[in-house]
């Protein structure tokens, strides 16, 4: 089985151009030339090649099928911009469009680039929202079980008695049921004030090893620090299932923490 993802981007005037013709498909249809929410929409089908095109399925055909079931009736108000009931009419809509074997697998709602919502056959009738945050730090990496030699080398410079800081992002990922679905507003700002006190305001601009309890004894490596999160958010108010903590200590090194 392969799977094959085909990104839609478009905006949202408050005009009639959704029936214009596509001029740069690139950059989105209809195009985002004035000011306008724009947002990018992911379409994931899964199946097997065709022997004689070699493709999954046409993307010029996924493309008809979402500016027809999804980006006219967007443009045009048919749809409720409601982040979550618009993700969950879009998957209803797309599934008639794809004959088996070919399977619609997942849909993604990109509303900005720090926001996600996600729906898929594995989720069923439950909506992932995925949201970005950042936070500042210094920590050290240094094992007290072990000589100062050994700690050099095992962390090099990051065992640097005095430190190093990281611009921390974490994305924070929770599911929703179907009795949540449209309130998205209210679940983004609720998920915001959890993940602000629980997470942000203890550790932005601190020293994790002095500041923070828990890494008194533990080492703040990137993947430990996505553990403490989750504890933290599950320990709070969370306003979904939570599902998913991703912690990039920088763009090349994430670590993931689901609980399990």
């Amino acid at each position: 089985m392969i799977r094959l993802t085909r990104e839609v981007r478009f905006s949202l005037p408050r005009d009639d151009r959704a029936l214009e013709p596509v001029l740069n498909s690139w950059a989105g249809w209809p195009s985002p030339n004035l000011r306008a929410p724009s947002v990018l929409f992911r379409v994931t089908l899964a199946g097997e090649i065709d022997e004689n095109s070699g493709y999954l399925y046409n993307i010029k055909r996924i493309d008809e099928a979402i500016r027809q079931h999804v980006v006219v009736k967007a443009v045009q108000g048919e749809i409720l911009f409601d982040d979550a009931a618009f993700l969950k009419s879009a998957w209803q809509s797309l599934q008639q469009c794809f004959p088996p074997p070919i399977r619609l697998e997942t849909l993604m709602l990109c509303p900005t680039p720090w926001l996600s919502w996600t729906i898929s056959k594995e989720t069923g009738s439950m909506i992932l929202l995925t949201q970005q945050f950042e936070f500042s730090a210094a920590h050290r990496l240094h094992n007290p079980d072990l000589s100062d030699d050994q700690n050099r080398k095992l962390f090099g410079k990051c065992n640097n008695p005095h430190g190093h800081g990281h611009n921390y992002l974490v994305d924070i990922t929770i599911g929703i049921d179907d009795s949540a679905y449209g309130d998205s507003i209210n679940l983004v700002s609720e998920l915001e004030a959890t993940v602000r006190q629980h997470v942000i305001d203890r550790v932005d601009h601190r020293n994790l090893n002095v500041e923070i309890d828990e890494f008194a004894s533990l080492n703040p490596t990137v993947e430990n620090i996505a553990i403490v999160v989750w504890n933290w958010i599950s320990n709070g108010r969370c306003p979904g299932i939570l599902k998913n903590v991703r912690v990039y200590e920088t763009p090349k090194t994430w670590a993931d923490f689901s609980g399990l």
